[in-house]
């Protein structure tokens, strides 16, 4: 193409725009093939590209096929059958990048047609079907809506390190990693660090980032790595303190999906989000109680919280306060890691329930270098275990606690997904390790 031709070739259009111009521009489009239906003397393409689609009409038999790669260039015109009322009539056709015959999923596909672990075997493809795409589009939304939030309440972002040389969760559930020959193990979260840059005078703090729980698991609710909304907070009075914050990220986070990408995903999948009114009725409960109501619900004597007593706790806050979910508080020592602030028998904590499952952990953390130390023997531990971490609250640490929230989980509950491996990128389980 010349320095002349360059100068006056249409700037590549994004497919959805096609719909706002008039008809008889000049326009060129850029994306994948999405299907192709032809009829003897004309064939009509649909291209797809990150903003959506548009039709391109062909005189005869269309020179693409599926999924290859294709800039066109054309004249756009009106037709109320294809997307948005306008399409093009190709005039150019580049083909960037071909594509084989032979793909083992139909990326044109309903991929709700086709089993989770067939759309994970192939998820470079997978990744492609619209109505996927959408749901990583929606968790980028909630990615962006968590650190917006935080940023306006004064936390600064940190990232940490995912090798440790000890689990701060207590040793258990851990990843063992070669570290140069010396034994490290990737980071159950990010608990030390979150809590030393508290003590380091930043007072809150949160991190966006991997997590790693060596747990044989096999179900539709539990991942090995997931990513974790992490946040933790200096000079709180207790728990209040930090279930007000969630409901608060929670309310922007659900208001801002409901405009622009997000909300295209929403629509796809049939699903809704409680607004900021519904979310502030949000009971809190202790663990007791929850327990109650749970077997008092189910006829049955339960002994812990299990996910059928999380569903119908969740099922009892939306009969009694029109909101799926809530706060249970008050967890029993043996139950929290070490470094939980103890009340009796019981601990200043809290899970927050949403739609049938748990998607947050959270509570304060205890801050007194001796009150820590004298914890550690309750759990098989010892003070030469934890050096490192110890230290935070050797030389004075605020009062402050934090809690997690699980991307994965949240996105789960938020487009009611059946199973959580659908709402992450590349999900890693007991079996999968690829692609």
């Amino acid at each position: 193409m010349g320095e002349t031709d360059a100068q006056t070739s249409p700037v590549r259009t994004a497919a959805a725009r096609v719909a706002d111009m008039d008809a008889g521009a000049v326009v060129q489009v850029a994306g994948w093939v999405h299907r192709v239906r032809e009829l003897g003397q004309v064939s009509f393409v649909v291209l797809r590209d990150r903003s959506g689609f548009v039709q391109i009409v062909y005189e005869g038999a269309a020179p693409v096929t599926s999924e290859t790669v294709v800039r066109i260039q054309g004249l756009t015109a009106a037709n109320e059958k294809a997307p948005g009322g306008m399409e093009v009539r190709a005039q150019e056709t580049e083909v960037l990048g071909p594509a084989a015959l032979d793909a083992p999923i139909p990326v044109a596909a309903d991929p709700d047609g086709i089993g989770i672990e067939t759309l994970l075997d192939h998820r470079i493809l997978s990744l492609r079907m619209p109505k996927i795409r959408a749901m990583f589009q929606l968790q980028s939304e909630i990615v962006r809506l968590f650190a917006e939030y935080l940023r306006a309440q004064d936390f600064t972002e940190v990232k940490t390190s995912k090798l440790i040389g000890s689990g701060t969760e207590g040793g258990t559930g851990l990843f063992e990693v070669d570290y140069f020959g010396e034994r490290v193990f990737l980071a159950q979260s990010p608990q030390f660090y979150k809590q030393a840059m508290v003590a380091s005078g930043l007072e809150r703090v949160f991190e966006i980032g991997a997590a790693y729980r060596a747990e044989k698991h096999d179900t539709p609710r539990h991942l090995n790595e997931y990513v974790s909304l992490d946040v933790e907070m200096g000079f709180i009075d207790g728990i209040d303190d930090l279930m007000d914050l969630e409901l608060g990220i929670l309310q922007h986070i659900f208001a801002g999906v409901k405009d622009g990408v997000a909300a295209t995903a929403l629509e796809q999948y049939g699903a809704s989000v409680p607004d900021a009114d519904a979310l502030s009725r949000t009971p809190r409960i202790d663990y007791e109680e929850a327990k109650a109501i749970a077997s008092e619900r189910t006829g049955k004597r339960l002994f812990d919280l299990n996910p059928e007593a999380e569903r119908v706790l969740c099922d009892w806050a939306e009969a009694e306060h029109g909101i799926e979910a809530v706060f249970v508080t008050g967890f029993p020592r043996k139950k929290r890691p070490f470094y939980t602030w103890p009340d009796g028998r019981q601990t200043a904590s809290f899970d927050l329930l949403f739609r049938g499952l748990e998607i947050t952990t959270g509570g304060k953390r205890i801050h007194d270098y001796d009150m820590l130390v004298g914890e550690l023997p309750k759990f098989g531990m010892k003070p030469e275990d934890l050096g490192d971490y110890l230290s935070i609250f050797r030389y004075g640490c605020p009062p402050h606690g934090g809690f997690a929230i699980g991307l994965e989980r949240l996105t789960q509950k938020i487009l009611g997904l059946e199973n959580v491996k659908a709402a992450s990128l590349f999900p890693r389980d007991r079996k999968r390790v690829r692609p």
